[in-house]
């Protein structure tokens, strides 16, 4: 019998920079799932890729003074690389620059123009470069983009537009037709509520004021922009052109599943169903809008110094340790959170005390008292009937999770069965049975039905930490995949060995920090040396510095760093400066001392002093700065 085809897909990274945890629970989300259907017997193809035109990738590539292309090439490799380190499954990846990508967009555009759904007229709004994203004024959220918060311009240009409204009936009557399309269900009431009820707007699907992207056949000043280029990388990765289709693309589309993250449910929801209609083509059968991966209770921001990236915990922690973690600790609906003491909590109680202490003791147990071998005998004490009761009901939960993507509820189901397991051995305690003869049988039963237990176990944490679950089945010495207690009632064994060894919080937490500090520093040290940024000589000419001498000196109370320098400027008035020396320097080092002042700089209030202008010192090393002194100079004397 042919299988049940399965076709499941992530968002496609942009390849501005390397994807941050956040970024990776797409991925590792999406290949849980793609794990657990093909042990179902499904016939999955499981797709990912990166998004690689746009302004900002041009920016980028300018900055460093190479091709686009070249940046592209170099980015794409990193997303994969981080994509591997956490040991996803993917059949495919995806680059928007692919060839034949690019060939099915161009005559997707073409046709759509053609039906007379895409048209040339102007757009003037407020862009967004980071989110490549127009917005009206009333859309902004206090002046700024309301995806990302950051800075908007002014952006006037001539577009071609996709028409929206033409098919905004059509997407309702879907979405209501089809009340599973977009999960979770309150992703589809803010689509609902936001944006169609309201009424849409025609879409921006082209650029011209950027040359990195799919140029458009019949207008080569323009480019195809990233909604229509980036959305329909679904479609044309599995072989889809508007002039005739491969067999691929006939056997999987629709795709059944995409995972994306929350950020951009409108426009998988929204503009790709609106796409698909206008090319007659079939809509995919749901959307899975995850939640944010968040640090403490704060978005992950370069900006901020707070961005954790996977491979790198992964390197210190183990693949493993990483993707239960994420799915186990973010959840359907709600944003989850993530710090290194969570993570150490979270992989030393689950992972190393409950599953891996299970095994170990289990399989030590098996080799102390039966020399590695034993088999099931059938027993009716109440606890050992509640353990099978448990496993039963723990296996329906995980299915019934798993079915509807809920992956911390699958987690939290196996982690259920793995501490009634733990709890069965306090009960039995083997170590009590050994030592009567007279009940060796009911000893090995025990242990029989243990093992039973972690190898249903092992095959439930399979799409969640796989290198763990190929460990624990080579250790319990089967690899039987059936979900039925009693499946298996012999069991030889191997020898018991950590599956997940004890983190020393303490210690690695130290580490850690060391090494962040370690990073600041070389940043700080790049930056001091970094290209320097050209000004003009108008510009350089608005500065006035002074020769001024330090006629007084005196630290300022509640500002460890700040001095107050009364200065002789040539002037005639004494003029104030708080400098941030005190570190440095005592009033008895500078009384005297002829310096350099920035003379027109706007006065500015420092710890209640006014402070009219700024010496200029000098970076003398690390952590050590030294002003710079002048000698037979007269005060008011301009600096050059």
């Amino acid at each position: 019998m042919e299988k049940k085809k399965f076709y499941i897909t992530t968002a496609i990274a942009y390849a501005s920079s390397k994807p941050h945890i956040g970024n990776a629970y797409d991925i590792v989300l999406a290949d849980m799932i793609a794990r657990e259907k093909r042990l179902e017997g499904f016939d999955v193809f499981f797709m990912t890729g990166s998004d690689e035109h746009g302004m900002k990738i041009e920016e980028k590539a300018l900055a460093q003074g190479i091709t686009p292309k070249e940046y592209v090439d170099a980015a794409a490799d990193q997303i994969k690389a981080v994509w591997n380190s956490m040991n996803t499954t993917f059949d495919k990846f995806i680059r928007t620059t692919d060839a034949d990508h690019e060939a099915a967009v161009s005559a997707m555009f073409k046709k759509l123009y053609d039906q007379g759904d895409i048209y040339k007229s102007e757009y003037e709004g407020k862009y967004c470069v980071p989110c490549e994203s127009f917005f009206t004024p009333s859309q902004l959220a206090d002046g700024k983009c309301p995806d990302c918060g950051r800075d908007v311009t002014d952006a006037k240009e001539e577009a071609y537009f996709l028409k929206l409204g033409k098919y905004q009936d059509a997407l309702m009557k879907h979405i209501e037709e089809h009340p599973d399309f977009i999960q979770p269900e309150s992703r589809k009431n803010e689509m609902i509520n936001n944006f169609l009820k309201p009424g849409l707007s025609d879409l921006c699907v082209s650029r011209s004021s950027f040359k990195w992207g799919i140029p458009v056949e019949f207008d080569p000043k323009h480019v195809i922009y990233v909604w229509l280029d980036a959305l329909s990388n679904y479609a044309t990765g599995i072989g889809y052109h508007p002039n005739g289709s491969t067999e691929q693309y006939k056997k999987y589309w629709p795709a059944d599943l995409h995972v994306i993250g929350k950020d951009i449910v409108r426009f998988h929801t929204i503009y790709w169903p609106i796409i698909l209609m206008a090319l007659g083509e079939p809509l995919p059968k749901q959307v899975l809008g995850h939640p944010w991966v968040l640090v403490g209770e704060d978005k992950m921001s370069k900006s901020k110094g707070n961005t954790i990236y996977a491979d790198e915990l992964a390197a210190r922690f183990s693949t493993d340790a990483v993707r239960y973690y994420l799915l186990s600790e973010i959840s359907f609906v709600n944003d989850g959170s993530i710090t290194y003491e969570s993570f150490i909590n979270k992989f030393n109680s689950d992972l190393a005390n409950t599953y891996g202490n299970l095994v170990n003791r289990t399989v030590a147990m098996t080799n102390k008292y039966f020399g590695g071998t034993v088999s099931y005998k059938k027993y009716e004490n109440e606890c050992d009937l509640d353990l099978i009761k448990t496993i039963e009901q723990c296996v329906a939960d995980y299915k019934k999770a798993m079915d509807l993507y809920r992956n911390a509820d699958a987690c939290a189901a196996v982690l259920e069965l793995a501490k009634r397991c733990n709890k069965y051995i306090d009960e039995t305690m083997p170590w009590a049975l050994a030592k009567d003869e007279e009940k060796k049988d009911y000893l090995e039963a025990v242990l029989a039905s243990l093992l039973e237990g972690i190898r249903i176990i092992s095959r439930l944490l399979a799409p969640i930490t796989p290198e763990a679950a190929a460990k624990i089945k080579a250790q319990i010495g089967n690899d039987n995949d059936a979900l039925e207690f009693g499946a298996v009632t012999t069991f030889t064994v191997g020898e018991a060995t950590p599956i997940f060894a004890r983190i020393d919080a303490e210690k690695a937490l130290a580490e850690i920090a060391a090494e962040a500090e370690a990073k600041e520093k070389a940043s700080k040290k790049a930056e001091n040396v970094a290209t320097i940024s050209e000004i003009s000589i108008e510009d350089f000419m608005k500065v006035e510095l002074r020769a001024a001498k330090i006629v007084n000196c005196e630290p300022i109370p509640k500002a460890k760093k700040l001095l107050k320098l009364t200065l002789d400027d040539g002037s005639g008035t004494p003029r104030t400066v708080a400098s941030g020396i005190a570190k440095w320097y005592t009033p008895e080092d500078l009384i005297g001392k002829t310096v350099v002042v920035v003379a027109n700089l706007k006065p500015a209030k420092l710890c209640g002093v006014e402070s009219q202008g700024m010496i200029l010192a000098a970076d003398a090393g690390e952590d050590d700065v030294k002003v710079i002194f002048l000698e037979g100079v007269p005060a008011g004397a301009k600096v050059r």
